[in-house]
């Protein structure tokens, strides 16, 4: 029978400085994992990946940061073998990375939507392309996509558009890495109170959020908690591998109310 615990599995965690990424890159250290490699996108972020390495360290798990534009796919080739080299071939590998846009289809420039596809489509295809060759077998792999999938809005064209092709990936990896024991999922919070999640909104379109998940009331701030994000994310990297193929919402009822 398959080793499906966290304790002692090697872990690739793209977009895992800050916010969700480092949550999940701290729980999965205290865990039990024995080597998390942490992927940040920029110099800008390196301060957060050097936190978020401490933290790993401090919880008993070897910690390596490895920053890369995710963009090509020689980047991700590129990343997935830096991090063999640096720790052993994952048993986990979680894709978080992401770009929003909110704006009027009519407003969105060809850069816009070539920008956006480079980073939520094409990015997430070819980590599951390199998980799929590299992983170990009996391996998870996880992508953080969103809620936005299952809802009706204006403005978020490009960035669920783009998010949207990740389930039919996600559903053909989950069928050609079974062979091999690998379970293929992803992940679609709803909106999250992250820096990630303010920039894009005005006041009006956060009050409208944080009051639009049938839970809303009995959240801190209305949005998803990444708190609340991170026990599926553990569960279907390892006791939850049965689950595979699947996009699962994750939002307090934010796309049924």
């Amino acid at each position: 029978m398959a080793d499906h615990s966290i304790k002692g599995k090697t872990v690739l965690i793209a977009g895992g400085a800050k916010n969700l990424g480092g949550l999940i890159a701290r729980d999965l250290a205290e865990q039990g994992a024995k080597a998390i490699v942490i992927h940040y996108n920029s110099a800008a972020s390196k301060a957060d990946a050097d936190k978020t390495v401490a933290a790993i360290e401090a919880a008993g798990a070897q910690a390596v940061a490895l920053q890369a534009d995710l963009t090509t796919a020689g980047a991700v080739e590129k990343l997935f073998a830096d991090a063999i080299t640096a720790v052993g071939k994952p048993d986990i590998a979680i894709n978080t990375v992401g770009k929003v846009l909110k704006k009027p289809m009519t407003e969105i420039s060809e850069v816009e939507y070539d920008e956006m596809t480079a980073v939520n489509s094409k990015t997430a295809f070819f980590f599951l392309k390199e998980a799929g060759k590299h992983l170990n077998d009996n391996g998870k792999v996880c992508t953080i996509v969103t809620s936005l999938l299952g809802a009706y809005t204006p403005f978020y064209s490009a960035y669920a558009g783009t998010k949207a092709p990740v389930e039919h990936f996600t559903r053909a990896a989950s069928k050609e890495f079974g062979e091999r024991g690998i379970s293929v999922t992803a992940i679609g919070p709803g909106p999250m109170d992250t820096p990630f999640f303010y920039p894009a909104e005005g006041a009006d379109a956060v009050a409208y959020h944080q009051s639009a998940a049938a839970l809303s009331a009995f959240s801190k701030t209305g949005l998803t908690d990444a708190g609340d994000v991170v026990p599926l994310i553990r569960h279907l990297v390892s006791d939850g591998w049965w689950i595979s193929g699947q996009t699962i919402l994750i939002n307090g009822g934010y796309c049924t109310k």
